[in-house]
């Protein structure tokens, strides 16, 4: 599978917006974004006219960067929620929402999601009591996610657990720290989703 090997901060600055690939770090003076907050390279700081289609396209990338997905993977999510019944933009930002991964990230159990998909992968989470090895598995209501007995004194869950009051916990899930596990209590809503993202953006490129 791909893997993007540079640095990630150069991703958040590319898009002009704090991703929080970085977990705890991106809260503290030492997030490149906020002492470097123009694009990377050689011509960064220089004053660009973007056009439509440039915004369409970096609105895309940067969803993307954000949940860790590939163009293959995103436009196949993009697909599924043109076919669903409601609006195709929150569609497809409720459908990347469910990914086990993302779940695990936004219960606080790792600090990104990055962290997330590769403990997922490992085998460090069981669904309804069932290990759960594929981090693109969709969550449905009422699914219990736990932490493996063997996974709860990892320090990078530890870790990630101390650090995840800077983050708010969104409505649709409840969390019990103590014993590790966490339910989807309802479907995402587009209000549930605090970062800054103009979906329509995503519907206009994909429909050209």
């Amino acid at each position: 599978m791909a893997r993007y090997r540079e640095s990630v901060c150069r991703q958040c600055r590319r898009e002009g917006a704090k991703l929080f690939l970085k977990g705890d770090r991106c809260y503290t003076e030492k997030c490149a974004f906020d002492r470097r907050a123009y694009a990377p390279g050689q011509h960064g700081q220089r004053r660009t006219k973007i056009t439509e289609y440039g915004m369409q396209l970096r609105e895309k990338q940067k969803v993307r960067r954000i949940y860790g997905l590939l163009e293959k993977q995103f436009r196949s999510y993009f697909a599924k929620a043109d076919r669903q019944r409601g609006v195709t933009g929150e569609n497809l930002l409720v459908l990347v929402e469910r990914r086990l991964d993302n779940v695990v990230f936004r219960m606080g159990f790792t600090n990104t999601r990055a962290e997330a998909r590769q403990l997922v992968a490992h085998g460090h989470f069981v669904v309804n009591g069932s290990r759960v090895d594929i981090p693109s598995f969709q969550v449905s209501v009422n699914d219990i996610v736990e932490i493996c007995e063997k996974s709860r004194k990892l320090d990078r869950i530890s870790e990630a657990l101390a650090a995840a009051a800077r983050r708010s916990l969104p409505q649709y899930l409840e969390v019990d720290k103590e014993k590790g596990r966490g339910v989807l209590k309802a479907l995402p809503k587009r209000e549930d989703i605090s970062q800054s993202i103009n979906e329509q953006l995503i519907v206009e490129f994909y429909s050209r």
